[in-house]
């Protein structure tokens, strides 16, 4: 409700309280203007929400988006891609981040809390797009396809000028060709989808959040360390709804196709979860699990085997197997 969203929120801010969401403004329209910033984007507001209120953090938004469009406006040579790329971010990352607020203000689960920005940023994609044929007759989607069919010629180029056999670069230039016509609308969902994620889990860690977890009696603190990432049961139906693309035709085939691979890359994130949680539990540091994660990746069918586990771990719990299995009774829930 939006009345609650204000409670507590002072009508006069004073000026220390001021300066601070000046500071937060800056940090976050720099961050739309500079794409290898903006992945970091939803921790800014999320800070800034959990240490001065939901008010706070939209008038940042506000003073951030406009700012960064200004400057923007100022650069004419660059303003076509730049000015997509930054109404892209504030509607398919900024503001589903806004919106789960109060959310990951009453610490609800981590993968509770992902799906819906993710379903937030898929909406926001779609409303770009629908937005930018009726205003400007331009499709960003064409955009982002021309660009991508672009990248895999030249990648092609240098994969065949590498010497690479021809027979693999004949496979190579299927697969990008078939992500860059039916999966690309997951790719971009994806990079939304990395956003969340790694700004959940810097937030998980400050010392800012555990202070507002304690102000609130949030009874689990930790919630948004990676080790405690675990889906919602429904996405398992999404899975399975994707999982039957080959069967589909055209649209549906498409849409199906994109389900697949959001799902796909999603429980392979579970997977590496239920790894970190393994290696917390043995007492294995964070540099200890990114050497861990390193060598999951060299192997190749690594994640593969995690993906797999990733999507069976709402079935056997692994977190808890030890737990559930000296279990004495059948009452059992976690």
């Amino acid at each position: 409700m939006i009345e609650t969203s204000l409670q507590s929120e002072p009508v006069m801010l004073p000026g220390r309280l001021i300066r601070n969401i000046a500071a937060y403004a800056l940090i976050a329209a720099l961050m739309l203007m500079v794409s290898s910033l903006s992945v970091f984007l939803p921790a800014v507001l999320i800070h800034c929400a959990i240490s001065y209120g939901r008010r706070a953090a939209w008038i940042a938004l506000a003073i951030a988006s406009a700012l960064a469009l200004l400057v923007i406006g100022l650069s004419p040579a660059a303003v076509k891609p730049m000015l997509l790329f930054i109404v892209t971010m504030i509607a398919s990352v900024a503001l589903p981040a806004m919106l789960a607020l109060p959310m990951i203000q009453r610490g609800e689960a981590f993968g509770r809390v992902l799906m819906v920005l993710l379903i937030g940023s898929a909406i926001g994609l779609g409303v770009v797009e629908v937005g930018a044929r009726a205003v400007a007759s331009f499709s960003p989607y064409a955009m982002y396809l021309a660009e991508a069919k672009s990248a895999s010629t030249e990648l092609m180029k240098r994969y065949a000028a590498s010497g690479m056999p021809s027979a693999a670069v004949a496979f190579a230039q299927r697969w990008s060709d078939y992500y860059s016509t039916v999966l690309l609308p997951a790719g971009l969902l994806l990079s939304s989808a990395i956003s969340f994620v790694l700004s959940l889990m810097m937030i998980g860690r400050l010392r800012a959040w555990y202070e507002f977890a304690a102000r609130r009696d949030i009874t689990t603190p930790g919630v948004y360390l990676f080790r405690n990432f675990a889906l919602p049961d429904w996405v398992l139906f999404a899975f399975v709804a994707g999982g039957l693309a080959p069967l589909a035709k055209g649209t549906l085939q498409t849409i199906a196709a994109n389900v697949l691979m959001v799902t796909l890359f999603l429980y392979m994130l579970q997977g590496f979860a239920l790894l970190r949680s393994l290696l917390a539990a043995v007492g294995v540091g964070f540099i200890g699990a990114l050497f861990a994660f390193g060598v999951v990746f060299i192997t190749g069918v690594g994640p593969f085997l995690l993906t797999v586990a990733g999507l069976f771990d709402p079935f056997f719990d692994f977190r808890h197997f030890k737990k559930r299995k000296d279990d004495s009774h059948e009452g059992h829930s976690d």
